[in-house]
């Protein structure tokens, strides 16, 4: 038991680069592209969105703040440092996944079928949000790999899988989970 700890330690301790590092196979994948590449946006302290949320207004939105600023360069440092060719980055409308994208990419474009339906204001847009991404997918031709910068709820409906802030989901077209990277800040 001591040593299942002692590796855990070690393995929660390990430098972001050398835990984030790409097998040969998935670079290998991610360079012929083709793979949908979801991201959790970067940490943003807290839950939800406040009451007097307004997507026109960041300063009424739970943002990221210094560490999740750093977890964002780290993102785009991590898909720089592995060559994986990017067709476009698509971000949700809110504020923090677009900063996660422009500190990561320096590009983006907003689609609102990635915004999040957390809250109870949003919810009823869950299930054309989720029809409009499965038809922006289906219609996608590039041939690099598609990111979506997005919040846990979407990627949770869509790939049924549990996101921390600014991991990376790789699936591919069909929406098969393939990979996921934790990138820590």
């Amino acid at each position: 038991m001591k040593l299942v700890k002692f590796l855990f330690f070690i393995f929660i301790n390990i430098p972001s680069t050398a835990n984030a590092d790409l097998g040969n196979n998935l670079t290998h994948d991610l360079a012929k592209g083709g793979k949908l590449i979801f991201i959790r946006h970067a940490y943003a302290p807290g839950g939800g969105d406040p009451n007097n949320f307004d997507i026109q207004d960041c300063n009424t939105q739970r943002n990221l703040n210094n560490s999740g600023r750093q977890q964002a360069k780290q993102i785009g440092i991590f898909i720089k440092d592995n060559n994986i060719p990017i067709d476009r980055v698509i971000s949700s409308e809110w504020c923090r996944c677009i900063e996660t994208a422009i500190i990561a990419f320096n590009k983006y474009e907003t689609k609102s079928f990635l915004n999040s339906f957390f809250s109870e204001k949003f919810a009823k847009n869950k299930k054309l949000q989720i029809k409009n991404l499965k038809k922006y997918i289906e219609e996608w031709k590039g041939n690099k790999n598609l990111v979506f910068v997005t919040h846990y709820v979407v990627i949770s409906e869509l790939l049924g899988y549990a996101p921390s802030s600014g991991e990376i989901i790789i699936s591919d077209r069909n929406l098969n989970l393939i990979e996921t990277v934790i990138v820590k800040y």
